[in-house]
């Protein structure tokens, strides 16, 4: 499983990438969290609005800090 966090390294998208790890850490699952901050990578996902959250190549959450109970409930989805 792939999660990456989708951002220019705002305050917001440091707090989601921190947040993702959480999650991962609690639920022991093998998935790696990339933080992305290259413009035109974050472009690609067509994204309006950062922080981004995207889960093996598809966007679940947009423009938002998902808590790692958030974040965990998407990885269970």
């Amino acid at each position: 499983m792939k999660i990456q966090v989708l951002g220019t390294g705002c305050a917001k998208c440091k707090q989601l990438t921190a947040n993702a790890e959480k999650a991962v850490a609690e639920l022991g699952i093998g998935a790696v969290v990339e933080k992305v901050e290259d413009i035109r990578e974050i472009m690609k996902f067509s994204v309006m609005s950062t922080p981004a959250l995207v889960i093996d190549g598809k966007v679940k959450s947009t423009g938002k800090v998902l808590s790692p109970e958030a974040v965990k409930e998407l990885l269970h989805g």
